[in-house]
């Protein structure tokens, strides 16, 4: 019985690898930190009889025009904004992601960006490994307090009705912008307001929109403008999401007084303006990073190209 080709783009967690290996012949073995060349994506595609990519492999028509065998395109990712899905249903190509599955490890993550940018954790954890600290004194490393503040969430799917869940525990008023309002669980009251009015009355802006043409560069100069110079920004939705350029000049004028930031306008390259500012912390794409979630997007992969190479329809395709 022949059996089906799969290429991956890149390296995932151990289990996951194991029953790819079992039930599938790897075009390639992935490394660890390679990331493919055009070169080696056209000859992986033009091989494979089902795809795993990543949010970071640009899959566009001439890409595709390579894939004469593939069934099955699966993105590890929420997003899916890197793949040309016009292209790929014009090939008779399926498109899946992996919902669900990473709303609470992305959320635990944008809650760590707010606290350690309102707390100032990287510079204080700097300080003690430098030997800069010396000792307690009353005035050091003042932050700002989270309880009793106000959130306000740019965009209430999952994720942003996790992050505002979370708000509870910091006794935090929670303010949100989307395009359809959202029931509160029992208990809490989320306010539906237009995104002028939560930039305005937020201490604590956090952004959870995918990427599309309205969303891109949806936070720039003028949105920073509205917001409060005591407020704090942050992302974890996607890069181009915010003009980093404008940004960059916000927050040297004092606009608004931080950031946190995991993704970012041209990965995985990082404004130089950013990495020289002490009220801004920068993380490395790792909003879905723990091993149980990555373990369960590569289930929802497995699961996807199961379904599709034996005919059935894909539990998570998207359209």
């Amino acid at each position: 019985m022949l059996v089906p080709a799969l290429y991956i783009t890149r390296l995932l967690p151990a289990p996951i690898m194991a029953a790819l290996r079992e039930r599938y012949r790897l075009v390639t073995e992935p490394a660890e930190e390679a990331i493919p060349t055009t070169e080696e994506l056209r000859s992986g595609f033009a091989q494979a009889d089902a795809v795993i990519c990543m949010l970071s492999d640009s899959i566009d028509a001439e890409l595709l025009s390579h894939a004469t065998k593939l069934k099955i395109l699966a993105n590890y990712a929420v997003g899916y904004n890197n793949i040309d899905l016009a292209a790929a249903k014009a090939r008779g190509i399926v498109v899946t992601n992996t919902p669900d599955v990473l709303t609470d490890a992305t959320a635990d993550l944008a809650w760590a960006l707010m606290l350690s940018v309102a707390r100032r954790v990287v510079e204080g954890d700097r300080w003690v490994r430098t030997g800069t600290w010396r000792g307690w004194a009353p005035t050091q490393l003042l932050g700002t307090d989270l309880a009793g503040k106000t959130l306000g969430i740019i965009g209430m799917g999952r994720i942003g009705q996790a992050v505002a869940q979370r708000a509870q525990g910091f006794r935090m008023k929670v303010l949100y912008e989307s395009r359809r309002p959202v029931t509160s669980p029992p208990g809490l009251l989320w306010e539906h307001r237009p995104l002028d009015q939560v930039l305005a009355e937020a201490d604590f802006v956090s952004l959870h929109v995918p990427l599309t043409e309205p969303t891109r560069h949806l936070i720039g100069a003028r949105e920073l403008s509205r917001m409060k110079p005591t407020a704090i920004l942050i992302n974890t939705a996607r890069g181009p999401v915010v003009d980093e350029e404008a940004l960059v000049a916000a927050l040297k004028a004092g606009v608004i007084a931080g950031a946190g930031l995991d993704v970012y306008e041209r990965e995985p390259l990082v404004h130089p303006g950013l990495v020289e500012l002490p009220n801004v912390v920068l993380l490395p794409h790792v909003g879905s990073g723990t091993l149980e979630t990555r373990i369960r997007m590569g289930i929802i992969c497995l699961d996807n190209i199961e379904a599709v190479l034996n005919g059935r329809p894909a539990p998570n395709q998207v359209s």
